[in-house]
């Protein structure tokens, strides 16, 4: 008998774990991915990449992949069924809550996650279709305090910061740990040039030695939770010492004596030390860093999940603000937005509408995940009956996994949209097998680059597994069966065969335009619309794709000279074609657009491009510092920092624990004189309780520690195959209380725990 073995072959594509989304060359056999390396032509990783892309096999091929619609059987279990069944049964009971509760009825976690991003516009669509407003996704867990601070900081929601720090030289990393969590360019290269550079200054500040920080010139080692203190201390030493850049200030603001006002009264010295730092440290380190050339804020989850969520957002803006950093190389600057991620739901905007129990307004189109329990459970005749999960696991990833499991039971009807059987989708009506990111069309969706901003659209590398189907082809029959769309389009069809870049689809999207202007309620479902139609017109079923050609379009007119400077050919009707033509072309990636930097004040959304620094909410919340208690009870004496990231930690879609070399357990870590109360040891197990639950820990003693602070990392308790929980489930020691009160972000890094000792053996590594 003759066996067959298929050649392997060379491609490039994206890394899906990280924001960075680097690129990967790799050599793929038997449909699967054989070696993983980076790719030097990406424009922007240019070869770069850490340790966790190159496991990336461990995503595409493991025992959770599903490969057929699932129905949940009165018995628990779940039976195989086709898609017609599966769209049409989920369409007419969608259909019935809709008409019989109202929008309010229907909510979308998720879309857009775990870096499926194509699919997210199409699944987008179903809230319109539900007449719902309510989209929970993991942004809104983790950044809309910040989002917030923008929209008044700069007019618009929308508007999003970004920072040069590869050309800095003061750099601040303010809870963050970028050799891990990554988020700048190629992380650890960067960090590496700082540290040899002796012009160059990175400040690390942190309640751990985190890799960054062993790095770093100064770490200012702080207490947890006390970031507004210390950050609100900075600002009035700047004040104080006449330290802020008055030119810029009166060019380019408005408000500054309000904020000066505010921040005189901040006690310098007493809020220092409640960070429990060197005074005489961080009195430098604002001197330095406000004289420097070119210095740069760079911060992450770290102040966006502990205490005083939105506000410190706001602080951190002021640091490079009121120091003119920003506007300029290797500072702090706004950038582009190709695909439009973001939108402005100012809440004093009437029209916006909130929540039915706990009156939460969206920020940036968004509501947060802490609130939707109780919008399930405790919204009474008007609450959500119908949710849509889609490349998301809630019942792990948001804040009280217990709340999320009750919630969940109460719905009338739960459909998860994924690659893999998550723990979310075990408790699903209906699960809808998606294709993996490697298997269709997708593209990484964080540009977040300025100058010089870029894009990459990953073509699919392998044939799909079993009955699976992209995103864009779920949602779109979902609409056809609830009849919110005909199946066909005849004459946008026809138009389209015939229509062609020539003609700069000119002909298409006027008879586009002309049919929204017949039947405006097709408006809200052009995604889908133009996938049928001009979709199937595109090479290499790149129908999923046809979505970018609009937003190509509208990229080039509004950035048009720095679409033409990234060396774009064309004119203003034909630019935006061109731009696409090379996004479906070059596998690697392209530059989107390449803008000066005195470009960035065209991106502010105040008609006098001017920020506005006085925040009338933020006062109030700085006021208020005073008032507040940090210290611990005796029943929960420790600080957990939870969601820590680590060198095998990753966004949950590596299922099969085998891909992690170390730290299988997901160790608690903690200080050694914290561990010897408790005669505990490496490798021995804990219980950390919190005020809301409890979980089994193995311990990792960790000089890097900060005394009464442990430390445990996410992406753990998965239950692999149906298994048992493989690591701490940290969502179990959560609550959807703790949180911020403005934004709801959850306190994830300030967890109140205590640690009782268990007698079990050592556990060999």
């Amino acid at each position: 008998m003759t066996t067959t073995v298929s050649a392997s072959k060379q491609d490039v594509t994206a890394c899906i774990l990280c924001s960075r989304n680097c690129g990967l060359s790799v050599e793929i056999e038997d449909n699967q991915f054989k070696k993983i390396k980076g790719d030097d032509q990406h424009p922007f990783s240019q070869g770069y990449i850490c340790q966790k892309a190159a496991r990336l096999q461990h995503y595409q091929k493991h025992a959770d992949r599903l490969t057929t619609p699932l129905k949940r059987q009165p018995d628990g279990s779940f039976q195989e069924i086709s898609w017609d069944q599966a769209i049409q049964e989920i369409a007419d009971q969608l259909v019935h809550i809709r008409d019989t509760f109202g929008g309010t009825a229907f909510a979308s976690v998720g879309g857009g996650g775990q870096g499926n991003h194509l699919g997210a516009a199409y699944g987008r669509q179903l809230l319109y279709a539900m007449k719902s407003f309510y989209a929970y996704n993991s942004l809104a867990q983790e950044k809309t305090g910040d989002f917030w601070v923008n929209g008044r900081l700069f007019g618009s929601q929308a508007c999003h910061t970004t920072e040069d720090v590869e050309y800095a030289d003061y750099v601040l990393f303010i809870g963050t740990n970028p050799f891990q969590a990554h988020g700048i360019p190629n992380a650890r290269d960067t960090l590496k040039h700082i540290k040899k550079d002796p012009n160059r200054t990175m400040v690390v500040f942190d309640p751990r030695v985190t890799e960054t920080a062993k790095q770093a010139d100064i770490h200012v080692q702080l207490k947890p939770g006390t970031d507004a203190y210390l950050m609100s201390a900075m600002i009035a030493i700047m004040l104080r010492e006449n330290l802020y850049d008055q030119d810029f200030i009166q060019k380019h603001t408005h408000g500054f004596e309000d904020v000066k006002r505010a921040f005189l009264a901040i006690p310098i010295e007493e809020y220092i030390h409640k960070a429990d730092v060197s005074v005489a440290q961080i009195y430098q380190i604002v001197r330095d860093f406000s004289k420097a050339k070119r210095g740069c804020v760079r911060i992450d989850l770290g102040i966006q999940h502990t205490l005083n969520t939105t506000l410190n957002g706001y602080l951190e803006k002021l640091l490079y603000l009121l120091t003119g950093h920003f506007g300029k190389q290797g500072t702090n600057n706004l950038h582009t937005m190709f695909i439009p991620i973001l939108t402005n739901t100012d809440e004093r905007n009437p029209k916006y509408r909130r929540t039915v129990h706990h009156k939460m307004f969206p920020i940036s189109g968004f509501f947060p995940p802490n609130i939707l329990p109780d919008e399930i459970l405790k919204a009474g005749d008007k609450r959500i009956r119908a949710v849509f999960v889609d490349s998301c696991n809630p019942l792990l990833t948001y804040p009280d996994t217990t709340a999320y499991e009750q919630a969940f039971k109460a719905l009338d009807l739960l459909v998860v949209v994924d690659v893999a059987m998550t723990e979310t989708a075990r408790f699903a009506d209906y699960i809808l097998p998606a294709r993996s990111q490697f298997e269709k069309w997708e593209f990484t969706g964080f540009n977040l680059e300025f100058p010089k901003n870029g894009f990459h659209l990953r073509h699919p590398l392998f044939t799909a597994q079993g009955d699976s189907l992209p995103e864009a082809e779920i949602y779109t029959r979902l609409l056809e069966a609830m009849k919110v769309i005909p199946q066909q389009f005849p004459i946008l069809s026809k138009i389209a065969e015939k229509d062609s870049a020539k003609t700069a689809y000119l002909p298409y999207f006027g008879a586009l335009a002309a049919s929204f202007a017949k039947n405006k309620k097709l408006i809200p479902f052009a995604a889908s619309i133009v996938y049928r139609t001009l979709g199937k017109t595109l090479p290499n079923d790149a129908a999923a794709t046809a979505l970018l050609l609009p937003l190509c379009m509208q990229y080039a007119s509004q950035h048009y000279h720095a679409v033409k400077q990234a060396g774009y050919e064309g004119n203003r009707l034909n630019l935006g074609v061109k731009l696409f033509q090379a996004i479906l072309q070059q596998r690697s990636g392209v530059v989107l657009s390449q803008h000066d930097y005195a470009d960035v004040w065209s991106l502010i959304a105040y008609k006098d491009k001017k920020i506005r620094l006085a925040i009338p909410e933020m006062f109030l919340e700085l006021a208020q510092l005073k008032q507040k208690n940090l210290t611990l009870t005796d029943d929960y004496p420790f600080i957990l920092l939870a969601g820590e990231r680590r060198s095998y930690n990753a966004n949950q879609i590596y299922r099969d624990p085998a891909w992690r070399k170390v730290d299988a357990e997901g160790r608690l870590k903690i200080n050694p004189e914290d561990a010897s109360q408790f005669s505990i040891e490496t490798g021995q197990s804990l219980r950390c309780v919190s005020e809301h639950g409890e979980i089994s820990v193995v311990v990792e003693v960790d000089e890097g520690m900060r005394k009464g602070v442990v430390s445990l990392p996410h992406g753990y308790g998965l239950r692999y195959r149906g298994g048992e929980p493989i690591g701490p489930e940290l969502n179990r020691l959560t609550s959807t209380q703790h949180c911020d009160p403005l934004s709801k972000t959850p306190y994830h890094k300030y967890v109140p725990v205590r640690l009782e000792r268990l007698d079990v053996s050592v556990i060999a590594d």
